[in-house]
């Protein structure tokens, strides 16, 4: 299988068989670029290539449930709680020898990129994260928002119930494309670059590991014992010593804090941008000249 910027690889990591593009050169500084929901590694399709021809080893895997990832045994419970989406990055950095990279990532990937920087900041020279500090803790899931606020995360509820996850597996292609018109309004993207991401969504894994993800974030999902640690100390919100760009686009119709909320969650050198032009929730996509800028400024290529 091939990407329009590079081959899809396969290597056993952790509990999975990931697949993966590694592009560029292999002794290069390494960039780890981490997708989100409903999206996969095509939304880096014009970012790897660019960092690849600055010098820079550019991993991007699918993350659980996407692509050609696959878990290693079907007993394997399919979790997706948020802890264990680093867990399966860290695995991959060890099982493809790589010491430290630039993690970069939005959406989930921003999420999992946080995480790494929070608990793992050896293994992190630097981070790029889209919409800023994304961990959470199933405590602040449970509290209430306001009626406006719980209406942005209307697929939470709605995968809350078996209703949801039976719609979700009819549907998948139609809530995907649902969700990328709400989260990215002022983006025009075509019915091929969409059936290029949404081919990962017919992982067999994809619906049981998006349902727990969303189900766990407001406690209807235990997680694994094994994690429990993991996730206490995501609770208590560390602050990330490593250095940081977070970017946000003037379009973003998906859930997103205000930079003002997070920017004390950095204590290490830290910018914050805010990339204009109608630039919605898939800043990679939509905005890839920024994305390779973010993470050049910290790599310093």
């Amino acid at each position: 299988m091939s990407t329009p910027f590079g081959p899809v690889k396969q290597i056993d990591a952790g509990l999975l068989d990931v697949g993966y593009v590694d592009a560029g050169p292999d002794d290069g500084p390494t960039v780890l670029l981490l997708h989100g929901w409903p999206y996969d590694i095509h939304s880096y399709g014009e970012v790897a290539p660019r960092l690849a021809a600055a010098g820079y080893r550019v991993v991007v895997p699918y993350l659980r449930g996407f692509g050609t990832t696959r878990f290693l045994s079907g007993a394997t419970v399919r979790n997706g709680e948020q802890a264990v989406l680093a867990v399966d990055a860290l695995a991959l950095m060890d099982a493809l020898g790589i010491e430290t990279a630039v993690v970069a990532g939005f959406d989930w990937g921003a999420r999992t990129a946080d995480i790494i920087a929070a608990l793992w900041p050896e293994r992190v020279s630097g981070l790029v994260s889209v919409s800023g500090y994304l961990i959470g803790s199933q405590d602040v899931g449970r509290v209430p928002l306001p009626p406006q606020a719980e209406l942005q995360w209307w697929y939470q509820y709605y995968f809350a119930t078996e209703r949801g996850r039976a719609g979700y597996d009819r549907y998948r292609r139609e809530f995907a494309r649902l969700i990328w018109r709400t989260a990215s309004p002022k983006w025009s993207f075509d019915d091929a670059t969409f059936e290029r991401s949404a081919a990962s969504f017919d992982n067999p894994d994809h619906v049981a590991i998006v349902v727990d993800n969303y189900r766990w974030r407001i406690g209807l999902s235990e997680g694994e014992p094994h994690y429990l640690d993991l996730e206490k100390r995501l609770a208590e919100a560390p602050v990330i010593t490593v250095p940081t760009v977070t970017l946000e686009g003037d379009a973003n119709g998906a859930p997103h804090p205000d930079p003002s909320a997070y920017a004390a969650k950095f204590s290490g050198p830290y910018s914050h941008r805010t990339i204009e032009g109608g630039i919605g929730h898939n800043f990679p996509q939509e905005a890839p000249d920024a994305f390779v800028d973010a993470i050049r400024g910290i790599g310093g290529r």
